[in-house]
Order: structure tokens, then C-alpha cells, then sequence
């Protein structure tokens, strides 16, 4: 599996992503975000940071760079795209995934440890986990709650397309274990294709036991098994 990451100007997390890549054994390339070449990725990583300085509204400005055009193709044609913390915000920016991610309800910036719960566990990028596993990720972000019209959040559950979910450590969705206040207390979704997934927190973190958590690793090695196959 190639993975290719976008870098923008003003990502942080693109070398957290490549080492969690690299660890179940993926080939990667680094996508420079004024780029016109994938570079035969068979997966594109958006990663967390701060593109652009998060001017004007997080996501907004890098929706509009040129890799962008390549990305969405990519995405219309059933390639995987997984967007991470700012990802998640420019894949919402971009249409390729319903919502917005607002101002964290605290109006301040989140960097704390989560539980995710599993909501679906049969997509291309949890097929290694269990439905109603909880996992242990951290997340860091001051905008990440995740809004939408009632009618999108009912379809979103509808069609299971609530990946992961914030829930407290015995797996109860609570105000006290949402960071940010998102609706429904979702921390992730996927497009109705499937192959689009945005998530706040950071599994590319959690892949490590010298980082306190390996549990991201399952999302990643979900691609590895499902592209490879």
C-alpha cells in the first residue's frame, strides 16, 4: 500500500502520520499541497494541524489548494481519504463529507486524552476493530464540534455512517467525555461510499506504547488488509 500525505502550510501531525503509516509496513510519499501528482498513492492522508494558519475558518483556505483537485478525484473514484483533526475540517470545507466543525462549546483548545467507541466496524478503516470496542486516543483541536442540520444527523445514523463515537471509559456517551461538545457526541463519520473518513481525534498518536496508547493502530492496518485486498 502507497499512502500518500498532503502537507499544507501550517500541518504538524505529517510525520506522526507517515511513522503510523510506516508501521504497518506502508510505502509513503510526501504530497506537497501546490502538487498535481498523487503520486500513485492508493490512499491520501489529510493530517492534523493548522493549515494556513486557520485564517479565515479552520479548513477553508486549503479546501482551495491544488492538490485539493487531485484529492477529490481520487475520492470520486473510491480511493480512501482519511482526514485527520485539520483533515476532517478541509474533507467538510471540500464536500466530501456533510457538516462543519464549529468553535469547541468550551471556547477553548482541547488537548486531553478520549474513549472512542467503535460505532461501525465495517468500513475500510475499522474492519480491524469490533463494533462497540472502545479505544483510547487523544485528540487536539479548539475547533472540532462536529455540526449539522438535523436532517444530516439523522441520516448520518441511519446509514452508519457515525464511525466513532465519544463515550466515557465505561462506553457511555456523556457531556463529560465529549471534548467539544460535537452533536450526537460524534467524533468521527464517513462519506455514504464509504471510502471518506474525517475524525477529530489522533489516531496516528496512539500507535505506540511509549505514547500511552496503541489503539489507533487498528484504523491503519484496516487499510492495509482492505486496499491490499
Amino acid at each position: 500500500m502507497k499512502v500518500g500525505i498532503v502537507t499544507f502550510p501550517g500541518s504538524n501531525r505529517e510525520v506522526d502520520a507517515s511513522l503510523a503509516a510506516q508501521a504497518v509496513g506502508a510505502e509513503v510519499v510526501t504530497l506537497w499541497h501546490k502538487d498535481h501528482d498523487l503520486q500513485g498513492a492508493d490512499v491520501i492522508i489529510l493530517p492534523g494541524g493548522f493549515s494556513y494558519g486557520d485564517y479565515l475558518r479552520a479548513g477553508a483556505i486549503a479546501r482551495f489548494s491544488p492538490i485539493m483537485q487531485e484529492v477529490v478525484e481520487h475520492a470520486k473514484r473510491g480511493g480512501p481519504v482519511l482526514g485527520i483533526c485539520n483533515g476532517f475540517q478541509i474533507l467538510c470545507e471540500a464536500h466530501l463529507l456533510p457538516g462543519a466543525l464549529l468553535r469547541n462549546a468550551s471556547l477553548r483548545f482541547a488537548s486531553q486524552w478520549v474513549t472512542l467507541r467503535v460505532e461501525n466496524a465495517d468500513t475500510l478503516f475499522t474492519s480491524a476493530y469490533e463494533a462497540g470496542q472502545l479505544i483510547r486516543v487523544p485528540v487536539a483541536h479548539g475547533d472540532g464540534r462536529f455540526t449539522a442540520d438535523a436532517d444530516t444527523i439523522t441520516a448520518l445514523e441511519e446509514a452508519g455512517q457515525v464511525v466513532f463515537r465519544y463515550v466515557d471509559r465505561q462506553g457511555n456517551p456523556l457531556p463529560a467525555a465529549n471534548p467539544n461538545g460535537s452533536l450526537n457526541d460524534i467524533a468521527g463519520i464517513v462519506n455514504d461510499r464509504g471510502n471518506v473518513l474525517g475524525l477529530m481525534p489522533h489516531p496516528e498518536d496512539a500507535v505506540d506504547p511509549l505514547l500511552g496508547s496503541t489503539d489507533g493502530l487498528g484504523l491503519f492496518e484496516s487499510l492495509l488488509s482492505r486496499v491490499a485486498a
